[in-house]
């Protein structure tokens, strides 16, 4: 079953609406959706290596509106959405003090969660929440998604033959560890925030 998700996968990386697939994942990753664009810009680049600068910027700029997208939830439905989740909790009181301390490393937050596998949805509405200055959000979203997907790419560029060897002859094991990271995630998510 696994090998035929993973065959599946890469003749979509392939298809030629490939480039939408992955401007779509990389956009509503960015506010609500659990799967990073990850999962489609590695097959991507290795099924066309010559694209991985094109695959990479097209991650960065649907990433980086996504976030806009997730920014503007955080601001405009906090009273509708999370106010009354903080209230029933019991933590709406406490939520001015976690402003405040987002407010002062809010871009280190953005960089850090930006560039690692933590959920960035989490991130760019509680940005938004907090009224973390747009264009420091803005900045630090390009930075560390641009790092993250050309970084990524590069690698992918100069190492992709053998890494898709390697993903082929131990596709269980790369299947594992990329579920344990994930899950890792959204783990650091329950017991960081």
């Amino acid at each position: 079953m696994l090998r035929k998700l993973y065959d599946w996968t890469m003749n979509l990386a392939a298809g030629p609406r490939a480039p939408w697939a992955l401007g779509a994942v990389s956009f509503i990753e960015s506010s609500v959706f659990p799967i990073p664009p990850d999962t489609l810009l590695i097959p991507m680049v290795i099924a066309k290596r010559q694209k991985a600068w094109i695959y990479a910027a097209l991650c960065t700029i649907m990433s980086v509106l996504g976030g806009m997208f997730g920014y503007a939830i955080g601001a405009l439905l906090f009273d509708q959405l999370a106010l009354p989740i903080l209230a029933f909790y019991g933590y709406a009181d406490k939520f001015a003090s976690f402003t405040e301390r987002y407010n002062e490393w809010g871009v280190w937050i953005v960089l850090i969660a930006g560039l690692t596998p933590f959920p960035y949805k989490v991130i760019t509405i509680a940005s938004g929440a907090t009224g973390l200055a747009l264009p420091v959000f803005m900045i630090a979203s390009v930075v560390a998604r641009g790092l993250r997907f050309f970084i990524l790419a590069a690698l992918l560029y100069w190492l992709g033959p053998p890494i898709r060897d390697f993903i082929e002859k131990r596709l269980g094991l790369v299947f594992t560890v990329a579920m344990v990271v994930l899950v890792g995630g959204f783990v650091a998510v329950k017991y960081l925030i």
